[in-house]
């Protein structure tokens, strides 16, 4: 690992030698440069970013990481440089300019020595003329406009418009454009004007190691989470920001409903932290459910969380792609998912039913969880078989299908 401060960028690449005191190539390859928020397993877009960069230096390229955070073991690969990036006060607002411009310095410091270096960026946080994988398209969703205090409306607004301003610039510069399903291509031909031929999607990869859980496994999660281990359980992952795009609030209230019958035994356990969770842990309390819908907060569990768990449920209003539901069918788990997710493309006909039309409709997603829950046994051996599958597609996968792709196309 090579650790730069930005003074000095280092280009020798791996598989060279020193003789005589002069370094002699070896099979020298052209560095890649991935610029991105973070390379971690905690994230899907970070856990991506990182896949792809795993896959390059097992080939043996050498790879210059641009970003917030990277994982501890990437970062100690000797292929491996990283450009660490300050996040003042953690703020994605406050340290995008500062990825943008480290971004721009490194690849142009390295593109400049060797003019076969790869530069590969996400969406607008680094305008580059090179390959930008997108995994979000700001111009594709908006935010309501009455959530939350209105300091928080002010920052999303501003936020909104910078990204909005940067994705513009990146449709203009970008040569070569990855998107991570077919709903982010439509979304960057119709809101951005991206020239079709210009775009190839390549999926997310699966957890191939995250098999079926079993009941052993199960059990003991549930014992870790100091859970009943009889009563069905449905869980949420994601992020509970006040924007709602992940649909928590149309879930809570489906919950909420549901809860007033004697007949619907299910527990909910949500994971995941944002500005939103303090709003609905009181909104549970106010109304007794504190019992019936437990939230955990942020959580690097997901597998062992996601054992415990008879199915998962995510109403989102946009969403790329949706990570979370792929790891759960991967565990065997029946996940209701709203049909716009662009993991919902890769829902057969066998599981469909459980897909949402209208993530805004309580009812809808009432009538969803209570088909699941009416035949949970044939719901489970559906998602067995549809994980199963999923599981064939892994990270190398999908690393490798980017790499192909960029190759033949610079």
């Amino acid at each position: 690992m090579k650790i730069e401060t930005g003074s000095t960028i280092s280009t020798r690449a791996a598989g060279s030698s020193v003789r005589g005191g002069r370094s002699t190539p070896s099979l020298v390859q052209a560095p890649w440069v991935l610029v991105a928020g973070g390379f971690h397993r905690n994230g899907g877009m970070d856990k991506a970013n990182l896949a792809l960069a795993e896959y390059l230096i097992e080939r043996g390229t050498p790879v210059h990481v641009v970003g917030y955070s990277v994982d501890a073991q990437l970062a100690q690969h000797p292929s491996i440089t990283v450009h660490k990036v300050h996040q003042p006060a953690g703020s994605v607002l406050l340290g995008k300019p500062l990825l943008d411009a480290r971004g721009k310095k490194v690849a142009r410091a390295l593109t400049t020595q060797n003019p076969d270096t790869m530069v590969v960026v996400n969406g607008d946080n680094c305008i580059w003329p090179g390959v930008n994988w997108i995994h979000y398209v700001h111009h594709a969703w908006d935010p309501k406009s009455d959530e939350g205090p209105v300091w928080f409306r002010i920052k999303q607004k501003i936020a909104r418009a910078m990204a909005r301003s940067g994705e513009k610039s990146a449709a203009r510069t970008s040569r070569l454009f990855i998107s991570n399903s077919e709903r982010t291509t439509r979304d960057l031909i119709e809101t951005l004007g991206i020239d079709p031929s210009q775009i190839h999607t390549v999926y997310l990869g699966a957890e191939t190691e995250w098999g079926v859980v079993t009941a052993e496994e199960k059990a003991a999660s549930r014992v870790s989470l100091g859970l009943d281990p009889e009563r069905p359980l449905a869980v949420f992952v994601g992020s509970l920001a006040l924007d709602n795009r992940k649909g928590f609030d149309t879930l809570f209230e489906a919950w909420a409903r549901l809860c007033r019958s004697s007949d619907w035994d299910v527990d909910l356990l949500v994971a995941g932290a944002g500005n939103g969770l303090p709003f609905f842990r009181a909104k549970a309390a106010a109304a007794g459910l504190e019992q019936r819908i437990r939230m955990l907060g942020f959580s690097e569990h997901v597998r062992d969380l996601l054992a415990a768990a008879d199915a998962l449920v995510s109403p989102v209003r946009y969403e790329p792609y949706g990570l979370n539901v792929q790891e759960a069918i991967c565990r065997g788990i029946p996940s209701i998912v709203s049909a716009c997710a662009g993991v919902a493309e890769k829902y057969g006909p066998e599981v469909s039913a459980l897909l949402l039309s209208n993530p805004d409709s309580v009812e809808e997603l009432m009538e969803r969880l209570l088909l699941w829950h009416s035949n949970r046994n044939h719901w489970q051996a559906r998602f067995q078989k549809f994980g199963e599958d999923l599981r064939a597609y892994g990270w190398k996968d999908m690393a490798r299908g980017i790499v192909t792709l960029v190759e033949a196309n610079f």
